[in-house]
């Protein structure tokens, strides 16, 4: 080794070498993280075993989120007092980010490596909150993402009309009941990864619970003063469905869904039966001004007029301006 590769740290009265390479860690055991937790990862190996990680200092400030995959070294017996180190971070497929509101430009990684965004909404306790839904499908199309509708609690009331209101984004939907199981859903899901995302009380504990045996996810009630849902799951968590057939990722409930890092002129992509429309708009149209091509374009019958008032709510929010849908509250801390 040449005398250039070493540099001599000083030490307590005494020096010793210390080598500019780092160990490349070839044989690190390859993971998936499925929960993080003060500082400590829960890991996955192929053979289903769960570690608990630490993150390697040469990772330096890279987070590692849940449906990161990751190489680790160290103890992988999965003991009680078994610790690994994560010592690589594996490039990510997709990102499903959000920010506190709309006006902050500290983003948030919900989760890594995700294919299939599930907006989970209730069609009744609690009522549906298409503008929080449409945010949610801005944010899975920003992240490329396919999006899939899960529309809850369909023995309290008809699907029909939340339905018709998306039919001209032609998104996939499923229909479940609390007193079935949910087949459909389990069918979509297969062979895919899914991270569930919607407001407190709509059931996604209670759908994971049905999909994943032993889950063990929390289930609350919706507060009948507020018509919120009380927050049940706290934590992001992966969970593997039964015979290895795809992983579902559950998150704590929203109340809101900050796209401050979404450019505006891409949140139009989320609403294809209005894009089309904006062939006649004057360059740098904000899509909410008296020269917009789509007031026509609605006006002639070719998309929902609520879908422009949903579209027209979401651009002022996402530049700072109010938002009488959203909620000024937020989720537990989570990643």
């Amino acid at each position: 080794m040449d005398e250039d590769d070493v540099r001599v740290r000083p030490g307590r009265g005494k020096s010793r070498p210390r080598t500019k390479e780092r160990p490349g860690h070839e044989d690190a055991a390859p993971a998936l993280v499925v929960a993080v937790d003060r500082g400590r990862w829960t890991c996955r190996l192929p053979d289903d075993r769960l570690v608990t990680a630490m993150r390697a200092r040469e990772l330096g400030r890279k987070g590692v989120v849940v449906g990161d995959r990751v190489g680790l070294v160290g103890d992988l017996s999965g003991g009680p007092d078994a610790l690994a180190r994560i010592v690589r971070l594996e490039p990510r497929a997709s990102v499903l980010r959000r920010t506190a509101d709309d006006t902050d430009p500290v983003e948030r990684v919900v989760v890594a490596n995700a294919e299939q965004l599930a907006v989970v909404t209730a069609l009744a306790d609690p009522e549906p909150q298409p503008r929080l839904l449409d945010r949610c499908l801005v944010a899975a199309y920003d992240a490329g993402l396919d999006p899939l509708l899960v529309l809850t609690k369909a023995d309290l009331a008809d699907p029909a009309e939340l339905l018709a209101t998306y039919r001209a984004l032609d998104v996939p939907h499923v229909v479940t009941r609390r007193d079935e199981d949910p087949v459909e859903l389990r069918a979509r899901l297969a062979g895919r990864t899914t991270v569930l995302v919607g407001s407190s009380g709509v059931g996604k504990s209670t759908l994971v619970n049905a999909l994943v045996p032993g889950a063990l996810r929390a289930t609350g009630h919706v507060n009948e003063v507020t018509g919120r849902g009380r927050h049940t799951s706290t934590s992001v968590r992966a969970l593997q469905l039964p015979d290895g057939a795809g992983t579902v990722i559950d998150t704590p409930g929203v109340r809101s869904f900050g796209l401050a890092h979404v450019d505006p002129q891409r949140v139009i992509g989320a609403f294809p039966d209005l894009e089309a429309g904006t062939g006649g708009c004057p360059r740098s149209c904000s899509h909410d001004e008296p020269e917009c091509a789509l007031d026509a374009w609605v006006a002639e019958g070719h998309a929902d007029p609520a879908r422009l008032l949903s579209l027209r709510r979401l651009l002022r929010s996402r530049e700072g301006g109010e938002d009488p849908h959203r909620d000024a509250a937020d989720e537990p801390p989570g990643p």
